[in-house]
C-alpha cells in the first residue's frame, strides 16, 4: 500500500474506532471536549522544573486508553510523526539553561529537567487530543463546539476539511500512480513535473469542490449542518464522568501525589 493509500486507510480506520460502542464513547461530547482543553491548559501551567509534578498528569491519558479499550502501541505508531516535531521543541533547553535544580538528592542540570517537561507536556497533550478523536466522531465534536458558541463558518471549516481530506488524497494518489504508469522507471515525481500535477490538482479539487457544495445545496444546506439531529441531553453519567475527572485533574495538579507515593514506597 502507498503512503496516501496508508493515510486514507488510518482516516477511515479513525472513523470506526471513534464510532464503536465503547462505554467512553457513548459519554457527551462535550464533557470529553471541555475535559481535554482543560486537561491540556492543567498540563502545560506546570513550572519548568516540576517535572515529578507533571507526570503524575499521566493518569488521565493512561484510564482513558484503558477505558476506551484503546491500544498504547498502535497509538504511538500513529503518532510516530507527530511526537518527534513535539519533542524536538525543547532540545535546545540544556544549551541554554545552565541552572542547577534539585531532583529529591540528585542535583541535575536545569536545562535538561526544562527539556524533559516540555518533552512530557507536549506527549500528554497529544495523547490528551488523540483520544478525543478516538473517541469521538467528528460531526460530535463539531456538535460540542457549537455548544461552546464556536463560531459556524469555523466548525463548518473543521467538518469539511476533515471529512473531504480523504477526496483530495484520493485525487492525488490517481494522479501519482498515472504518472507511475507513464514513467515506470523513475523513483519519485521529477521536479519539472512538480508545478503541472500541482495545477492539475488545484483544478480537480475546484472541480469536486462544486460537486460536493451542489450536492449540500440539493439535501438542504442552508450553512450549518444538523450534525446530530436534535439536541443530546446530558446525562447523569456524562455529570458523574466530568466531575471525577475534572476533580482528579485538579487534585493532581494541587497535591504532589508522585511524591506521596515515592516517600510510602521508600519508606520516609
Amino acid at each position: 500500500m502507498s503512503k496516501i493509500g496508508s493515510a486514507i486507510y488510518e482516516i477511515h480506520h479513525m472513523d470506526t474506532i471513534a464510532s464503536r460502542e465503547q462505554w467512553v464513547n457513548q459519554i457527551h461530547p462535550l464533557v470529553k471536549l471541555v475535559l481535554t482543553i482543560g486537561y491540556i491548559a492543567v498540563t502545560v501551567s506546570f513550572h519548568k522544573y516540576n517535572l515529578v509534578g507533571l507526570i503524575g498528569m499521566l493518569v488521565y491519558p493512561l484510564s482513558m486508553f484503558l477505558l476506551a479499550d484503546l491500544s498504547i502501541k498502535d497509538s504511538i505508531k500513529r503518532l510516530r510523526i507527530v511526537l518527534p516535531l513535539v519533542c524536538f521543541v525543547g532540545i535546545w533547553n540544556p544549551f541554554f539553561d545552565h541552572t542547577f535544580v534539585f531532583l529529591g538528592d540528585v542535583c541535575i542540570c536545569g536545562g535538561v529537567v526544562s527539556m524533559l517537561t516540555l518533552m512530557i507536556k507536549g506527549l500528554f497533550s497529544v495523547l490528551a487530543s488523540y483520544l478525543l478523536i478516538a473517541t469521538t466522531s467528528i460531526e460530535k465534536i463539531c456538535y460540542a463546539l457549537r455548544l461552546l458558541r464556536v463560531p459556524k463558518l469555523v466548525v463548518t471549516q473543521i467538518l469539511l476539511t476533515y471529512r473531504y481530506i480523504t477526496l483530495l488524497l484520493g485525487e492525488v494518489n490517481q494522479m501519482t500512480q498515472a504518472y507511475a504508469l507513464r514513467a515506470p522507471n523513475q523513483k519519485g515525481i521529477h521536479c519539472k513535473a512538480w508545478g503541472s500535477l500541482t495545477g492539475q490538482l488545484l483544478l480537480r479539487s475546484v472541480d469536486r469542490a462544486n460537486e460536493v457544495y451542489e450536492s449540500m445545496l440539493l439535501r438542504g444546506y442552508q450553512g450549518e449542518f444538523g450534525y446530530l439531529g436534535p439536541q443530546i441531553k446530558m446525562r447523569k453519567k456524562d455529570w458523574l464522568f466530568f466531575l471525577f475527572w475534572s476533580s482528579c485533574i485538579i487534585f493532581v495538579r494541587m497535591v504532589p501525589i508522585v511524591t506521596i507515593i515515592g516517600n510510602f514506597v521508600g519508606g520516609h
